[in-house]
């Protein structure tokens, strides 16, 4: 941790100094690039050919996942004449890049592979990594690289913050959107592999016929791009579609409808990948509603889809309405089940335990399941971070993540998507980063999110340094600012009821489940603050390897940045600053602030380099980010005081918003939109 933000701090000064260059009247000279509106994403313009062609040879049968490799080349492509040739380089869509003096040979055992190997040509070739000879070979970590799109068959998408559903399904299977094929080569471009079309809370409605119809030209469109569809389904859908009295995984006739449907889709799409289940969590149906366990129901789908080579991925986000500790469940419903499920039966496992928080500590599954195959979700789109508002990019949080849980322990990848039909894709023009990469780590877990914004920031905007330095330094250290503004220190879960955006630590609902309200996770007294996880408290300590238990049970070894997650700490505690925990508490809150000004001013500074329109744009999302940075220093700040009674410190900025006129606030907004602004008194 010390070293990551050391060198964030070191992009930041880059950052500053190359906007104190830029004031004192250096200028690039350049003219101000064309405006875009971010529908382009970090792809190459696709252009029509002048002149002379590069040469692109194919020797066989050129299929459509050729042909799109070699038109993607024929587009953008320099250097030499390439050389496209199926030969095996490794398991799966691996490839290899090398180059002799006139010639650049990509080389792949699968038609995918040749087309990610294109890809990775055009990108080293955008991002400046070209090096002579070209001597490259790579190979997936994951074989399944997915985006799971919570999109409802309304148009709807939950916690979407990017305009309504890709997906037009008035239109399917008749109108085809160009959509559709830009969204498979973008995600081609990065090695996404699979996409599960609709919502994890699934309306049995999306194994109708006449919706399979319309995925099968979803998935007609994906094909050449190597992409395979799946499906989240709801587990009482032989009650719903069938007409039967039990949805029992051990019924012989539940079982007997789910296999004439997967029959069905089949035979629609031969490629289908499998489902996607979320059961017995927050109100969607599952076998425990039949006194069955997660690996019964998971494995009756298994076992119905195996005939096929099609997979379940099992979401393990449960948690029960209980007063306990909701961060313990899922390890207690799950471990009991480990290596019963069958082999084609992947468990998804949220990155942490809560529900994808700013920051939280890894899931205990990913290291105490040893006999199972595990999978992370990510989520890119960001419900806990400013929605598509604020800047937050997220492979930091990622990379955390990869360095807590080893990339090996894992079979598989999903990210959230954060895609909706806004014309630039995801709501904010550097949203589109987070896309990109979860495509990258996913294909290689072990990329830093130094490199990758590197690689996004030159494809999508310019590859001028004076641009990337200062820019590439602020997305560094964008999601550990909105950390410090929100929550620091190991708080979680503090935002303002349903939709969760801005902060609401205060938030009582009568009747309301205990862990959906803030007070649960913060349990702030007059004597401190903060989740006592240890072994005096709940014990969820006990559920990491003893290497880290021991670490997080005592404060005084537990890492600052989770303190507040596993301990109940007096205000009076004094830090390893050496100020107290609430001087160390205003300090960051007040920090996260600074950072997000002086983001305002790195961006201010580049101007030059952006286009009008694009400049404009994340502009203005920058000024909503800075207004909401303030409301929730100042709410959880003047809140938590109530119950410090400690004075905030000299040389914090002050309040200047009123604690009463914040708690009477109400957002109107519900879980399917973005506000056009937050807290604005």
């Amino acid at each position: 941790m010390k070293n990551m933000r050391l060198t964030v701090c070191i992009g930041i000064m880059c950052g500053w100094l190359a906007a104190g260059m830029l004031h004192a009247g250096t200028r690039p000279d350049h003219v101000r690039p064309v405006e875009e509106d971010g529908s382009r994403l970090w792809l190459p313009v696709i252009r029509p050919v002048e002149g002379a062609e590069v040469e692109i040879t194919y020797k066989g049968k050129v299929s459509p996942t050729i042909a799109i490799a070699i038109a993607e080349l024929k587009n953008a492509w320099k250097g030499d004449p390439v050389l496209l040739e199926k030969k095996k380089t490794g398991r799966g869509d691996g490839f290899a890049i090398t180059s002799s003096e006139h010639q650049v040979r990509i080389l792949s055992s699968t038609e995918t592979g040749l087309l990610y190997g294109a890809y990775s040509l055009l990108r080293m070739q955008a991002a400046g990594q070209l090096t002579v000879p070209l001597s490259v070979t790579e190979q997936p970590a994951y074989d399944l690289r997915i985006l799971n799109h919570w999109d409802n068959p309304d148009g709807t998408v939950e916690r979407g913050y990017a305009g309504r559903s890709l997906w037009n399904w008035e239109e399917l299977p008749g109108t085809l959107s160009p959509r559709y094929e830009a969204y498979a080569r973008a995600n081609a471009s990065v090695g996404i592999n699979g996409t599960v079309l609709n919502n994890v809370n699934a309306s049995p409605q999306v194994l109708t016929t006449g919706s399979l119809e319309k995925v099968k030209a979803l998935a007609d469109v994906f094909r050449p791009y190597g992409i395979k569809v799946y499906l989240s389904v709801n587990f009482a859908s032989p009650i719903r579609l069938g007409k039967l009295d039990t949805a029992d995984p051990l019924d012989k006739e539940v079982i007997g409808w789910w296999k004439q449907k997967v029959k069905e889709i089949y035979a629609m799409i031969p490629d289908f990948g499998g489902f996607l289940v979320k059961a017995n969590s927050e109100g969607q149906p599952g076998p425990c509603d039949f006194g069955r366990t997660h690996a019964e129901g998971a494995n009756m789908l298994a076992d119905v889809l195996k005939p096929y080579g099609g997979i379940v991925m099992w979401r393990a986000f449960v948690y029960s309405p209980t007063d306990s500790d909701r961060v313990k469940q899922a390890y207690l419903e799950f471990m009991p089940l480990d290596g019963q499920f069958r082999e084609n039966v992947i468990v998804q496992i949220k990155n942490g335990p809560i529900d994808f928080q700013p920051r939280e500590p890894y899931s205990p599954l990913f290291t105490a399941m040893k006999q199972t195959p595990m999978m992370v979700e990510f989520q890119i789109t960001q419900e806990y971070l400013g929605f598509s508002n604020h800047l937050a990019y997220l492979a930091p949080l990622w990379e955390e993540f990869f360095g807590e849980v080893r990339p090996d322990r894992l079979k598989a990848a999903a990210g959230v998507a954060n895609i909706g039909t806004d014309v630039n894709w995801c709501g904010h023009h550097f949203a589109q980063a987070n896309w990109y990469a979860f495509g990258r780590l996913a294909w290689n877990p072990l990329l830093t999110s130094d490199r990758i914004a590197d690689e996004w920031l030159q494809q999508t905007f310019t590859s001028q340094s004076a641009f990337v330095c200062p820019v590439k330094a602020m997305m560094l250290q964008s999601r550990e600012a909105v950390v410090d503004y929100m929550m620091p220190l190991g708080l979680h879960h503090q935002f303002a009821w349903g939709h969760h955006y801005g902060p609401e630590p205060w938030c009582s609902v009568p009747g309301a489940r205990p862990d959906w309200l803030p007070s649960y996770y913060h349990r702030a007294d007059k004597e401190g603050i903060g989740f006592d996880r240890s072994s005096k408290g709940s014990n969820a300590v006990s559920q990491y390897p003893d290497s880290l238990r021991l670490i997080y049970n005592d404060k005084t070894t537990c890492p600052e940045v989770y303190l507040l997650w596993f301990h109940h700490v007096p205000w009076q505690y004094r830090m390893k600053s050496g100020r107290t925990l609430w001087g160390e508490l205003c300090r960051a809150y007040d920090r996260g602030v600074r950072q997000v000004r002086g983001f305002q001013e790195i961006w201010d500074s580049v101007e030059p380099f952006v286009d009008a329109r694009r400049f404009r744009e994340v502009q203005s999302k920058l000024k909503i980010q800075m207004r909401d940075a303030v409301w929730w220093k100042d709410a959880c700040l003047l809140y938590f005081q109530t119950f410090s009674g400690m004075p905030i410190p000299a040389g914090i900025e002050r309040p200047v918003h009123e604690l009463e006129d914040m708690k009477r606030f109400r957002l109107e907004i519900s879980n399917y939109e973005c506000p056009e602004s937050g807290f604005n008194k």
